[in-house]
């Protein structure tokens, strides 16, 4: 019996693979945070790209966020920039709200504001130490005219001042006494504020000898009509030693504060 013809068999398709390569897939840029943060008296806080100060001529100074939101400064507790964060707040003795830079964090927080005093004496008839008010109206340093200026007979030049909160509470005055009494439960902190009670009793002294000799030497000079007593050469050294003291009282007040924060964040 003659074997038939079996039909032609067809090539089976290829099966596709398992895993197919799918197209890169590209990721969105993270977001960009914002500029600004402002933090309100109420507890409220927004966030915004572009902040502006309106000093308007009739009525009170604000803040115009996004060109939308107003706030006037008194509403202001806080606000951050990439410059740092500031508080609004009353400075001791005043009733007028302030704004402070914040400097170092911690049990003792500090603070600074700096403001204008007249001097004599100037750099120039435009003076590169020159006073404005920033953002916020935080004092900020440039010349003329975005800061302040000055003349051969006087200007103005920037003064930097010191203030400290203890575990959130009012701002004080960064004083000797107000730091002995915040300081005093840490023994290594109070320790440098014995230091520092020694170097002002020197610098009393310093003042006292020295302002003594100079009296003495012009009485001296004056009184028997001769060359220039030697003791107002001796009295001007002298009087120099507080001028030198009072810069090392300054960095022991310092240490101490970071020595108070250092060691309370150890021992917790």
């Amino acid at each position: 019996m003659a074997a038939q013809d079996t039909p032609p068999q067809l090539n089976t398709p290829p099966t596709a693979p398992d895993t197919v390569a799918q197209p890169a897939q590209v990721q969105a840029a993270p977001a960009r945070p914002p500029r600004y943060r402002i933090g309100l008296q109420s507890g409220a806080v927004y966030a915004a790209d572009d902040v502006e100060l309106r000093e308007p001529a009739l009525g009170r100074a604000y803040l115009l966020l996004n060109g939308q939101q107003r706030f006037e400064l008194d509403q202001i507790k806080f606000f951050d920039d990439e410059t740092g964060h500031y508080i609004r707040t009353t400075l001791p003795g005043s009733r007028r709200m302030a704004t402070l830079r914040r400097e170092k964090t911690g049990r003792i927080s500090t603070y600074s504001i700096t403001s204008q005093q007249y001097s004599p004496n100037s750099y120039g008839p435009y003076s590169p130490y020159g006073y404005g008010f920033g953002r916020f109206g935080y004092p900020s340093y440039g010349g003329y005219p975005y800061g302040g200026y000055g003349s051969p007979y006087g200007g103005y030049r920037t003064v930097k001042t010191e203030y400290f909160s203890k575990d959130g509470g009012p701002i004080q005055d960064m004083s000797y006494r107000n730091l002995s009494v915040a300081l005093s439960d840490n023994p290594g902190s109070a320790e440098l504020l014995r230091d520092v009670t020694r170097l002002r009793r020197m610098s009393t002294a310093g003042y006292v000898v020295g302002g003594g000799m100079l009296a003495a030497g012009l009485l001296s000079t004056f009184s028997a009509n001769q060359r220039v007593s030697p003791l107002l050469f001796i009295s001007v050294p002298v009087l120099l030693v507080p001028t030198f003291l009072s810069g090392s009282q300054a960095k022991k007040l310092k240490q101490a504060v970071q020595l108070y924060n250092y060691g309370n964040a150890a021992a917790r």
